[in-house]
């Protein structure tokens, strides 16, 4: 199979869309399948070694960390992608990148498409615009665009939801996000924990993500004043970057909280991530704005339970006090879960590993079957 998969962020490492696009190329080209990655290109990062991509002009977005990818700008795109015979377009945004997987089937009609679902557009766009209109209009962008493709996937129950209320009436099938699943390194873990000079024992909170306030980080951190109020000793770290890091971090100083919170920036050493996770008692992740965050199941794949909202889409895989912890969005609740499930937290994690995190192997290996099941209805 010539398989195109289509997102809107280069590198991959941005976000957790295009983490999951890179994944599906990696684990297809293992098999033996040709898989392009298709985005707008940054200059400021090197292609990504063994990755084939096909990358078309790009405008930073002020304040952003997105790129506005613009592929009428890019004569030597175009010419490229018309050469490759493709047999499924996968687009996991539906905004520019859409609009090049339809021309190219506009051209060969034999070609599926399919769309997944990952992110809430309304809230994306509402946060930008403050406008309901215009946040409406971007929705209807969306719809437009699934209501001309072959099948549409959410990758779970609660965001297909999401989409129905978006007025979304076709099928909606459930394809779930997967992870890598390795050995935990525990003495690499316990020597990164010795460099950032959190001493043995002292529990440790992780929050790993774009810093952004729609993550619902600034409860986070009105919940770890509470708990230092409270007498707790602990360390709270976050890793990522994003629009809100001066405003949280003012927060911080503002709560009295820099002896015991620390901003890590963006972690493209994947070692270090992993070793973050390990190292970390629990993973606080109190946002209702992710529908699958992948980051909740690469904490479990190294035994750290997460601290959810209960009834949020990142909660639909936690079973409360059994792999993981929900909590109400509230800062006073959040300190209450955090401070209940530290007891609890080496068990649930054990707990969290054996039943959250689903290979990237088993995961595709459905998404090919998918793929041609769709690619042998449009030839007949």
């Amino acid at each position: 199979m010539i398989i195109g998969e289509l997102t809107e962020t280069y590198p991959p490492m941005q976000d957790g869309v295009g983490r999951v696009c890179w994944a599906y190329c990696r684990e297809m080209e293992r098999r033996g399948h040709e898989a392009y990655y298709i985005a707008p290109e940054d200059p400021a990062h090197s292609r990504i070694e063994g990755l084939k991509t096909i990358l078309y002009k790009g405008l930073q977005i002020p304040g952003r960390n997105y790129r506005l990818g613009v592929p009428d700008w890019s004569l030597d795109f175009r010419k490229e992608i018309r050469q490759i015979p493709f047999d499924v377009l996968h687009i996991h945004s539906p905004f520019l990148s859409a609009r090049v997987a339809l021309e190219i089937q506009k051209n060969n009609p034999r070609i599926p498409i399919i769309a997944t679902f990952h992110s809430k557009y309304y809230d994306d766009a509402y946060k930008i615009t403050h406008s309901r209109k215009l946040s409406n209009s971007v929705v209807n962008v969306v719809l437009s665009v699934y209501s001309k493709c072959d099948a549409v996937w959410a990758v779970n129950r609660e965001t297909a939801d999401v989409l129905r209320a978006y007025g979304y009436k076709r099928e909606i099938e459930i394809a779930p996000n997967g992870t890598d699943v390795y050995e935990i390194d525990y003495e690499s873990a316990a020597q990164t924990r010795e460099r950032l000079g959190i001493p043995e024992g002292k529990p440790v909170l992780l929050f790993v993500g774009q810093v952004s306030r729609k993550k619902n980080i600034g409860s986070v951190l009105e919940a770890a004043a509470l708990l230092k109020k409270q007498g707790m000793d602990y360390t709270l770290l976050i890793a990522g970057e994003g629009p809100d890091r001066s405003s949280l971090q003012r927060q911080t100083a503002e709560l009295n909280l820099e002896d015991r919170v620390g901003f890590l920036g963006f972690i493209r050493d994947g070692d270090m991530l992993r070793n973050l996770y390990t190292l970390a008692d629990l993973f606080v992740f109190p946002s209702l704005y992710d529908n699958a965050p992948m980051v909740v199941r690469e904490a479990a794949v190294n035994e750290t339970p997460s601290v959810l909202v209960r009834g949020s889409c990142s909660a639909e895989v936690v079973e409360d006090g059994v792999n993981g912890f929900l909590c109400e969005n509230t800062p006073e609740d959040i300190a209450r879960v955090i401070r209940e499930a530290l007891p609890k937290a080496a068990e649930a994690g054990r707990k969290a590993r054996q039943t959250i995190p689903k290979p990237w192997s088993d995961i595709i290996t459905d998404v090919l079957d998918k793929y041609q099941t769709l690619i042998d209805r449009r030839r007949a």
